[in-house]
């Protein structure tokens, strides 16, 4: 896949942050690490995320998130 660099770079990050005691930054970057490989790995499964209120105007959830069709 084409962005699966990502995930490598989000690991060495993650990875430092723990070597240097940098604790709470080790832990957003596990976060983030998963949030990449749900996302890319999505992408790759044919799904295209709308942003809110594009083409999804019966779908209730938080302003500013996205919600997921299947194409």
């Amino acid at each position: 896949m084409v962005h699966e660099w990502v995930l490598d770079v989000l690991a060495d990050l993650q990875s430092f942050a723990q070597s240097n005691d940098l604790d709470e930054l080790a832990a957003h970057l596990e976060k983030a690490g998963h949030i990449a490989a749900a996302e890319i790995y999505t992408q790759a499964d044919g799904v295209t995320q709308h942003k809110y209120g594009e083409s999804a105007a019966n779908r209730s959830h938080p302003p500013g998130r996205g919600c997921l069709d299947r194409v």
